[in-house]
């Protein structure tokens, strides 16, 4: 009778002691140092702490755990019409932060969907406000432009742009082909003006010897000698009669 007793007695005081036992290591939390925790009592924001061990108070506080850490976000291809009616398929990076714990929590349901879906329209804005060529060769600008106005918005959610990558841009297949041919023909184009500026200067350069040459009639003896020895290499194979310029005229005027 005493032994049934005593049990009746331990029993409810063992599952007390184990019920705040369970309290207590439930209301223990360990938060790493890239991690913050957002603690509300009785449903109202009440601190941001972390990292390290953290105690809250049982059952009248709840809390959520916030990564700091850059996250990367990669959004789906996105087919766009620039500004000259060309469509293009655009795959982009997003980079971004908490800076604010409480903020994303409280300011926002889900911020890295908000993120993806600002980013996306951004994205739409600004480059179906440029033409083909611009978005080919300024990258880098039109990042920046994406990222200063999704940072703009996000910076109320606690949320930082750290970068934005355009990783690939892709163009219809008929577009491929116009500028493989046009690249093509910037080729031959530039390869005839090269052409053309090189005989030009040896125009000018013959034109130079020639006046030369005729200021100084030893000179075309001298450059009919060298002709000689350019045309028969090998003098036994041919017989060659040099006549003076000057007895060729007195002969044609004793013809006429």
């Amino acid at each position: 009778m005493d032994e049934t007793l005593l049990i009746l007695i331990a029993a409810p005081i063992i599952i007390v002691v184990v019920f705040i036992l369970i309290l207590l290591a439930s209301s223990i939390k360990t938060v790493t140092e890239y991690k913050r925790l957002i603690v509300f009592r009785f449903g109202k924001y009440k601190r941001t702490v972390g990292p390290g061990i953290i105690f809250l108070m049982p059952i009248i506080e709840t809390s959520e755990i916030v990564d700091l850490r850059i996250k990367t976000l990669d959004i789906a291809r996105q087919e766009i019409i620039t500004r000259d009616n060309i469509p293009i398929t655009i795959d982009t990076s997003v980079f971004y932060k908490v800076i604010n714990p409480e903020y994303a929590k409280t300011k926002i349901e889900n911020f890295m969907r908000a993120v993806l879906n600002y980013t996306q329209g951004a994205l739409r804005d600004v480059i179906g406000n440029m033409e083909l060529d611009e978005v080919l060769t300024q990258r880098e600008k039109i990042s920046k432009e994406i990222r200063t106005v999704v940072d703009e918005e996000t910076r109320d959610w606690g949320i930082k742009i750290s970068q934005i990558k355009i990783q690939q841009i892709e163009l219809p297949e008929n577009m491929k082909r116009a500028m493989a041919v046009q690249a093509e023909k910037e080729r031959e184009k530039r390869a005839s003006i090269i052409a053309s500026e090189g005989e030009l200067d040896a125009s000018k350069n013959i034109a130079e010897a020639a006046r030369i040459m005729a200021e100084t009639p030893s000179a075309i003896q001298l450059r009919t000698l060298q002709t000689i020895q350019d045309i028969a290499p090998e003098p036994s194979n041919k017989i060659i009669i040099f006549m003076p310029t000057e007895l060729g005229k007195l002969i044609g005027k004793f013809i006429k």
